[in-house]
């Protein structure tokens, strides 16, 4: 099964380097015959870009290299100091051109025995609740962008939506008498999520008062009348847009370090797990199909209790009484 790019993965720096035909057939083969979306096509390309700079540096053909090629390749990359999840990625993209170049009969390598990486399962990246607090308390005032960047911060962190479901956001999906929110999550996934107290305050004090300023007067770009997360020009608010509101504030917060387009989804995971929140309501919360995609949270909360010991457990450290 192909696997799309991570949502929150930035773009690499590589070679510029020109795709031969058999790669350029194959990504014209994802995008119409499998129907994968322009940026699974992007992140593609990144990749195999760089198995064929890999290619060009050791004077290598792409449908003359073996099967000893290919692992020299990946090799390469176990000793690049790249993210593991970047190294399999690469690997996977490989392995699926290698496939397609197999049922088109345009190479002798035979998939199966081309090794793969194994992806060491990272931990999530959780901000603290103290932490939590700072970046919430950076928004300060009671002007339109203000009330909106408040209830953007408040909603992502309260209910553990992701940015692109938070901008997807209509109208018609929200319910404040209920505190509730209807989100589309990834493959148009339909779930209810609740509202804490918090973030429908904020979200109330946005769409009766700030939304209303932000829109256009007439005549000038037209607003769209459903969506609940306005740009400055009155257009619904993109996901890099919703992205930089959180970029903004964690750099006055001092949490650039440690800030990511997840890291509020996670720290709601988190922290519901600290307090001891079942695992499917979490899961049914984020909207994970599987609740082993939720259990990762387990080992986070796991991790903290065991840095909370070391940290105040004198014995813990091999102190003397």
């Amino acid at each position: 099964m192909l696997k799309p790019p991570v949502e929150d993965e930035r773009p690499l720096s590589l070679p510029k380097v020109e795709l031969p035909l058999p790669m350029e057939e194959f990504l014209g083969w994802l995008r119409v015959d499998k129907g994968r979306s322009s940026s699974t096509i992007s992140a593609y390309r990144r990749d195999l870009r760089a198995y064929q700079a890999f290619l060009l540096k050791h004077n290598l053909k792409l449908v003359a290299a073996n099967t000893d090629d290919v692992n020299r390749y990946i090799e390469g990359l176990r000793q690049s100091g790249l993210a593991p999840a970047t190294q399999a990625r690469r690997v996977v993209a490989v392995r699926a051109l290698y496939r397609f170049l197999a049922d088109e009969e345009e190479t002798s390598i035979e998939v199966g025995t081309v090794d793969s990486l194994r992806v060491p399962r990272g931990l999530p990246r959780a901000l603290s609740e103290e932490q939590i607090s700072t970046l919430l308390n950076m928004v300060v005032g009671d002007h339109p962008a203000a009330l909106r960047d408040r209830a953007i911060l408040e909603v992502l962190y309260g209910t553990g939506v992701r940015i692109s479901e938070l901008v997807g956001l209509s109208r018609g999906d929200i319910d404040l008498s209920e505190r509730r929110i209807r989100v589309f999550g990834k493959g148009s996934k339909e779930r209810v999520v609740p509202l804490g107290s918090l973030a429908r305050e904020a979200l109330t004090s946005w769409l009766q008062v700030g939304r209303a300023e932000m829109i256009p007067a007439k005549g000038q770009f037209r607003h769209d009348v459903e969506a609940v997360f306005l740009n400055a020009r009155g257009g619904r608010l993109s996901r890099q847009g919703a992205w930089g509101v959180v970029k903004k504030y964690a750099r006055a917060a001092g949490l650039d370090d440690v800030i990511s387009p997840h890291v509020l989804r996670h720290s709601c995971a988190t922290h519901m797990v600290d307090h001891g929140a079942d695992l499917r309501v979490v899961q049914e919360l984020l909207g994970h199909s599987s609740v082993s995609t939720t259990q990762v949270y387990t080992l986070v909360s796991n991790e903290r209790l065991w840095k909370v010991y070391e940290q105040a457990h004198p014995r813990a450290r091999g102190a003397d009484f």
